[in-house]
């Protein structure tokens, strides 16, 4: 299992010495999520510096189009040496609509088309052949040779996707060489729901779940104030109605019913308190960076094959 870093909120300013504290920390990649700043940017300052794994977790896809993706993912990893990994999400719909200003519908069946236009992008550049793409969504069917990149030598960007549905989840065993493990994920949600929805995914595609990465749930709390964080984290999410299912599965629904009421008065701060030590410790790991990571390996060391923490160092 691979270790790696999720840098939350990355600040172009300050994100590449983040980067190289990772990699003296001996992690194995860098990730970075779109929050207050662009992914894409920040990792374009992190690109050729550090021998590191760098991906995007997550980039908001439905913000985008898949030809400014494609554009963007390609010189990513040509900056990066072939290191480069394209996380992908779909955010949920206020935030498409309302905060993007982006159209929203059927996002599962969005997702899987947006994926499968950004990899025609990318095999038109690489063979030369006429782009010919057209879905229900997307259509892109015209690339000239002013606009063409041409081969990328270290071939296209593995793509991960994100999810917590079992829709979602499925699109990403289908059409994805990864998947990302959203933070509102417990052991049992992962194992129950999460696992068997990419086992369907895959055999849609034909493919064994053993070739699929997957990156584990990563909340993390090594300080007091650590913990307050992810309290403050954990009522947030589950504020979404979109996410009760994974407390539904714990039989913590009426937790969600406050804390959405909560979100709908922008009483955030007194959210945080209506997250018991039960369900704090059911989505997160609490302990030291060396009880962290064993912990993280004792949960998940059988199913995942890397996960993003706080800097849990490997010696």
């Amino acid at each position: 299992m691979k270790v790696d870093r999720l840098e939350i909120e990355p600040d172009p300013r300050t994100v590449l010495d983040a980067a190289r504290e990772t990699a003296a920390a001996g992690c194995d990649g860098f990730w970075v999520a779109e929050t207050k700043h662009d992914p894409f940017v920040a990792l374009s300052r992190v690109a050729g510096t550090v021998d590191l794994d760098l991906g995007t977790a997550i980039a908001v896809a439905f913000a985008r189009n898949p030809m400014t993706v494609a554009v963007q993912a390609n010189d990513l990893h040509l900056l990066s040496g072939g290191r480069f990994q394209l996380g992908l999400g779909s955010q949920v719909e206020p935030h498409v609509t309302k905060r993007f200003g982006m159209p929203w519908s059927h996002p599962a069946a969005r997702m899987r088309e947006f994926v499968l236009a950004v990899r025609a992008i990318w095999h038109s550049w690489a063979t030369g052949e006429r782009l010919r793409f057209r879905g229900e969504f997307y259509a892109h069917t015209l690339m000239t040779p002013f606009f063409d990149p041409g081969p990328n030598p270290h071939g296209a960007p593995p793509v991960w996707l994100a999810g917590v549905g079992a829709l979602m989840t499925e699109v990403a065993g289908e059409v994805g060489d990864g998947f990302l493990c959203h933070d509102f994920t417990t052991e049992r949600y992962l194992r129950e729901v999460t696992l068997p929805a990419l086992a369907r995914g895959r055999a849609r595609a034909g493919r064994p779940l053993a070739g699929l990465g997957i990156s584990g749930p990563s909340l993390v709390a090594c300080t007091d104030e650590d913990v307050a964080a992810v309290r403050r984290r954990i009522a947030f999410y589950g504020s979404t109605p979109s996410y009760r299912k994974v407390l539904d599965l714990h039989g913590w629904g009426d937790l969600h019913e406050e804390l959405h009421r909560l979100s709908r008065r922008s009483r955030w701060d007194d959210m945080a308190g209506l997250v018991t030590d039960e369900v704090l410790h059911a989505f997160a790991v609490v302990g030291t960076p060396a009880e962290a990571r064993a912990e993280l390996t004792r949960r998940y060391g059988d199913v995942v094959t890397r996960v993003a923490a706080p800097v849990l160092r490997t010696g």
